[in-house]
């Protein structure tokens, strides 16, 4: 394999990426921005590492979540702390589920940038580039908007730094107390009325109320009232990605301080690519998404270029196949996997096949079908033998209407009340909550095939 450099991807095809028309621009913006503190730190993405490497034994499992493409116009504290708030009440759900613990990353503080399945988007006859993220141009229908504008990306870093900022002070300053997430919890079931979602709470306030009887709570443990939070985006824009690439300078590594964890889209895996060749010379945990047209051969290829040494938590695997093709993908991959002996994490993404056209004209997915996906990728898993170690979801702390069904029993014709996203539909508050709730069943029978897995290994 050839030598990696900090810039060897130039030299290779890249696709989905902008063109700016002032280059001189660019690369002035991006020099700049070399010089800017890291936003995250290689010991922190070490230690995300460490705890992938759990999730890939059957030890632990992974939740990521957030904002499908996060946005100038709804950067706001509260929209922070909601979509916080939602993924730890998710977390503490699926910790009761699977007897567990769950490794929380979000997708926020830089997923920005999107893949789009067409260049050009078409309104009212008229013909414009496609909208491509915020740190890249504009949403709104203009020709101005939506030319690519380098200074984007001074506000995109900014922004990113300040929820970094918030993340950091609400995982460790007692917003995360267990006892306040279960109240949360709690709130959520008053509402529902399934037998299910008070049992799990159930399961949850005796081991608190045990626990708090045995003298251990979060005034005199820190465990209970904070949590290791860790930050995640597509690594699709590459040369900020590399503006933001450092040398740790306790072991010379490189380590990309945009995220603790980048992933790789489905539209940018090509392994003769620039998106493979810049993920393969960091060492921060990697992503691959998976879907239907990824052949076993080319999944084994990837996961040798990406992790050639097999470190466990260096690589998750995310499906991404739709509801009704999980079983006609999925077991050949994880075949493939088995086979060649490779140590990663398998995680479902259950939102991105699962992208319809409502009849009122809004791009929307069935809470139905997000759930069908998960429990499929789940049946696969233990029919494999194979351990589900995670769950990737777009949603919102808001009380949006973007996907339809739930509880909330949202319909085509509710969409359009609170349809707030800039790119793809995401699961609202009460629906990924809901979402954790339901596949609890899931959660258990899985956590059969991770003793099995650990026992095996032992």
């Amino acid at each position: 394999m050839k030598k990696w450099s900090l810039n060897s991807w130039t030299k290779l095809p890249a696709k989905h990426l902008p063109v700016y028309q002032d280059k001189e621009e660019l690369d002035l913006v991006l020099s700049k921005i070399k010089k800017y503190p890291p936003l995250v730190f290689a010991g922190e993405t070490r230690s995300l590492k460490k705890s992938l490497a759990e999730v890939a034994e059957g030890k632990a499992f992974l939740l990521q979540g957030g904002d499908c493409a996060e946005s100038f116009a709804e950067f706001h504290p509260d929209n922070i702390r909601d979509t916080f708030k939602v993924l730890l009440q998710m977390s503490l759900v699926l910790t009761a589920s699977a007897s567990m613990p769950v490794v929380k990353v979000g997708r926020i503080a830089g997923q920005f940038s999107k893949p789009r399945s067409s260049a050009i988007e078409k309104k009212d006859g008229k013909e414009l580039p496609s909208y491509l993220g915020d740190n890249i141009n504009g949403m709104e229908f203009t020709e101005k908007a939506r030319i690519p504008d380098a200074k984007r990306l001074f506000r995109a870093y900014s922004q990113s730094a300040s929820t970094l900022n918030l993340l950091r002070a609400f995982s460790q300053g007692g917003f995360a107390d267990l006892r306040q997430v279960h109240l949360w919890n709690l709130g959520f079931i008053k509402d529902k009325t399934k037998g299910k979602y008070k049992e799990i709470e159930d399961k949850i306030s005796d081991a608190l109320a045990f626990m708090e009887a045995c003298g251990i709570n979060s005034d005199n443990n820190r465990r209970l009232r904070s949590v290791n939070f860790y930050t995640s985006h597509e690594a699709l824009l590459l040369p900020f990605e590399e503006s933001m690439t450092r040398i740790d300078s306790t072991t010379g590594e490189y380590h990309d301080t945009s995220a603790h964890f980048v992933w790789i889209g489905d539209r940018t895996r090509q392994p003769d690519g620039a998106h493979v060749e810049f993920c393969r010379g960091i060492k921060n945990p990697i992503g691959l998404k998976c879907g239907p047209t990824l052949k076993p051969d080319e999944l084994v290829n990837l996961c040798n270029i990406l992790n050639p040494e097999n470190e466990p938590g260096r690589l998750t695997l995310i499906s991404r196949f739709g509801a009704d093709n999980v079983d006609k993908y999925l077991p050949k991959l994880i075949k493939a996997v088995k086979k060649e002996g490779l140590k990663v994490v398998w995680s479902c993404d259950p939102m991105h096949g699962n992208t319809i056209k409502a009849a009122t004209g809004f791009k929307t997915r069935t809470f139905e079908s997000v759930l069908k996906e998960v429990k499929n990728f789940f049946a696969v898993s233990q029919a494999e033998g194979s351990y589900a170690g995670g769950l990737h979801v777009e949603m919102t702390g808001q009380d949006v209407t973007e996907c339809t069904g739930g509880a909330q029993k949202i319909s085509e014709n509710d969409l359009a009340n609170r349809y707030r996203t800039h790119c793809d539909p995401r699961l609202n508050a009460d629906q990924a909550l809901e979402l954790a709730f339901l596949i609890s069943e899931e959660i258990k029978k899985n956590s059969k095939i991770s003793n099995k897995i650990i026992q095996a290994a032992s």
